[in-house]
């Protein structure tokens, strides 16, 4: 049933991308000046969860690297990698370039002295989820080396720019920027169509399931894909001839909850503290949240960064936020908010 699982798996990039095209050339024309080793201004590209953000940002960094021999590209999960020193870590790891760094004492200062010293082809550096950054000044660090370009991908211009301070503020807002919107139902049809075409057996699924498939997804492209992943192995595992109605119905409740999963694990320990005050006391407005939050750290985070974590939260659909900015409130997500695969 399954002819090749790669193209189902989240992460996946297609050698062809569908209903980007105006995003795949913008990116790319931003781009464009590095095959010619000059400075390369920093894209910016947003979008909600789901809208082909990081597909888009890799498959454009992929082609320029098959047209062009001295130039590499490098991604960071900012989500994973959320402090200043992962990040350049993680970078100078890449490069191959971490001999004699210990993680517990090597200064931030000489990690940035070793990128400015890279000599090697001129590098693409995506910073995914690069809202999530603790210390975002890991983007002026990148800003002031010609030798890397950046792509920051991130959910909303705004709460990256909130993020930062005045001298990079006023250079991101006149970088590039590349807004995607969730995809249409059609849309969303066509990229189920193309990965069940190139990764199930034929007549493993009919239209009619691809296209309610997309209406659940509600325009999330990952979860689109989940569903189809998830009914596809279960079928596979159960040795079906083809993914049945039932099958399915099970596949987007199971995908929603290990996206929901995932998002929960991804969390860092202070935004962990954060979801688990509101799983426990909702719902809560954000200044009992920010206070109940201050007794259980350390280190506390200011309120506008715990709104920031909230915000994100919101995004991902882990929480709910309830009334206007005075009298807001926010809960768990909860089953009922799931569109059901009718």
């Amino acid at each position: 049933m399954i002819r090749d699982a790669r193209v189902l798996r989240a992460g996946f990039v297609p050698r062809e991308v569908e209903h980007r095209d105006a995003e795949v050339n913008h990116l790319s024309s931003v781009l464009e000046p590095i095959t010619n080793g000059e400075p390369v201004d920093t894209a910016i590209v947003t979008g909600p969860s789901g809208a082909g953000k990081t597909c888009i940002s890799k498959f454009v960094t992929e082609r320029l690297r098959e047209e062009v021999l001295d130039v590499e590209a490098i991604y960071v999960n900012c989500w994973r990698n959320y402090t200043r020193f992962r990040t350049l870590y993680q970078i100078l790891d890449d490069l191959g370039a971490t001999i004699d760094i210990h993680r517990q004492s090597t200064p931030h200062d000489e990690l940035v002295d070793r990128l400015q010293q890279h000599d090697g082809p001129r590098t693409v550096v995506i910073l995914d989820e690069v809202d999530q950054l603790e210390d975002p000044s890991v983007i002026y660090d990148l800003h002031s080396l010609p030798q890397f370009a950046i792509i920051c991908i991130a959910n909303k211009e705004e709460e990256l720019f909130s993020r930062v301070d005045d001298r990079l503020v006023s250079r991101l807002r006149s970088s590039e920027h590349v807004r995607m919107d969730n995809y249409h139902d059609e849309q969303l049809y066509d990229i189920l169509s193309a990965r069940a075409k190139w990764g199930l057996d034929e007549n493993v699924t009919t239209d009619d399931q691809l296209y309610r498939i997309a209406d659940a997804a509600a325009g999330d492209a990952r979860l689109a894909i989940g569903i189809l992943r998830t009914a596809a192995s279960k079928a596979d595992r159960e040795s079906h001839e083809r993914i049945t109605n039932d099958i399915l119905l099970d596949a987007a409740e199971d995908a929603r909850a290990q996206i929901k999963q995932k998002s929960i694990d991804s969390l860092t320990p202070h935004q962990r503290v954060v979801y688990n005050i509101v799983r426990d006391h909702e719902p809560l407005g954000p200044s009992e949240i920010h206070d109940r939050y201050t007794e259980k750290v350390d280190d506390p985070r200011t309120k506008r960064t715990v709104r920031t974590y909230l915000s994100k939260m919101v995004q991902y659909n882990l929480v709910d936020a309830e009334g206007t900015s005075r009298d807001r409130e926010y809960s768990l997500v909860g089953s009922e908010a799931a569109s059901p695969m009718q």
